[in-house]
């Protein structure tokens, strides 16, 4: 895998190589990211899938790999580039729209530094969401799981944007012109692209806020216009207690060329207590409302309305080292879950995982 990246790196345009030639800061770094996993869903899929709203940590009453990942990163003054490669449940599961020979592909991205003087980058390729405070990497996260809000949000994007962070680091600033919602290559017939924004403020240390857009259309070939809203807040309350929160809303034509819109909404909040240096205590509460099965369609009469609660136990032997247990259970209006061939209104699941960076 080593002796891959490197070899794609060596396809990098004439400039970047010259850069690492003459730039005394330019270097080439190898990182990665294994998360191995155990859920067990008390409903008893029959295939031994999770419902199919949940894209991480998907698989029932076996031994798996949720995220794995090998990356090269390229640095400079001026210039910027990664290439990672992934397996694992979460790649089959997320990108299963993409064609084959993208499937694998977690990050692969170039950027240019605008100016001499000021943190301005323009980057393009695939990159991470600029959605939502979750990314895949399950060991950054405060949950072990994937809130609602978040396996129904973009985990990645394909295109371009530009960035800037003020000089005092408060203040970060992104417009971004992309492929879609979560889109490397967009379906026939699917003929514009999206536009989204980020802004993000850091007034001190203990505080962040966050505000991103996407407008664009649904990720399928009706060109129906989706626009999208999502802000959210990280507290560092005291020395041990720590506070998320985060809301989204977006509506979405109902048909193409209608005016008549239709809508859908979630939350988060998450709590998380740091009992000593190696181990915390994280709680979750959501709910996702989805009546009309914009996002999660269900076929039933009230649609997508679903509440969450979780909680879970990190333990993290070491910086680089994670292992974690949580107790999730959701409970939806309608009888959207299946146990023993029957639909039910509700699962509860317990997921183990044992996560390594490197």
């Amino acid at each position: 895998m080593k002796t891959l990246l490197i070899t794609l790196f060596s396809g990098l345009p004439s400039c970047l190589l010259f850069a690492q030639q003459n730039d005394s800061t330019a270097k080439i770094s190898i990182s990665g990211y294994v998360e191995a996993y155990y859920s067990y869903d008390f409903n008893q899929p029959t295939h031994n899938e999770r419902p199919s709203f949940v894209y991480s940590h998907n698989r029932h009453n076996e031994f798996n790999i949720n995220l794995g990942f090998v990356k090269a990163a390229y640095t400079s003054q001026q210039l910027r580039a990664n290439v990672a490669l992934m397996a694992g449940t979460y790649s089959n599961a997320n990108l299963a729209a993409e064609p084959a020979a993208l499937r694998n592909i977690y990050e692969a991205n170039v950027g240019v530094k605008l100016s001499k003087n000021r943190q301005l980058w323009l980057d393009a390729g695939v990159f991470s969401s600029h959605i939502g405070f979750e990314s895949a990497v399950s060991k950054d996260c405060w949950a072990l799981t994937r809130s609602l809000m978040a396996d129904n949000t973009p985990y990645y994007e394909t295109g371009a944007k530009i960035g800037y962070t003020s000089p005092n680091e408060k203040w970060y600033l992104a417009g971004l012109v992309l492929n879609g919602w979560q889109q490397m290559r967009r379906p026939d017939g699917n003929t514009r692209l999206a536009v989204g924004t980020q802004v993000t403020y850091k007034p001190t240390s203990k505080l962040t806020f966050n505000s991103s857009t996407f407008v664009g259309s649904r990720p399928d070939d009706t060109n129906r216009n989706r626009f999208f809203h999502n802000f959210y807040g990280i507290f560092q309350l005291t020395k041990r207690w720590g506070m998320i929160a985060d809301v989204d809303f977006g509506i979405e034509q109902r048909q193409t060329g209608a005016s008549v819109y239709d809508s859908w909404a979630s939350w988060a909040v998450i709590l998380r207590y740091q009992l000593t240096p190696h181990f915390a205590l994280a709680g979750r509460a959501e709910k996702y409302t989805d009546k009309q099965g914009i996002v999660i369609a269900t076929a039933t009469p009230h649609g997508f309305i679903t509440q969450g609660f979780s909680c879970n136990l990190d333990y993290t032997p070491l910086p680089n080292v994670a292992w974690r247990m949580e107790a999730r259970k959701l409970s939806s209006k309608d009888a959207i879950f299946e146990k023993q061939g029957k639909a039910i209104s509700q699962t509860f699941a317990l997921t183990t995982s044992l996560a390594i960076s490197f």
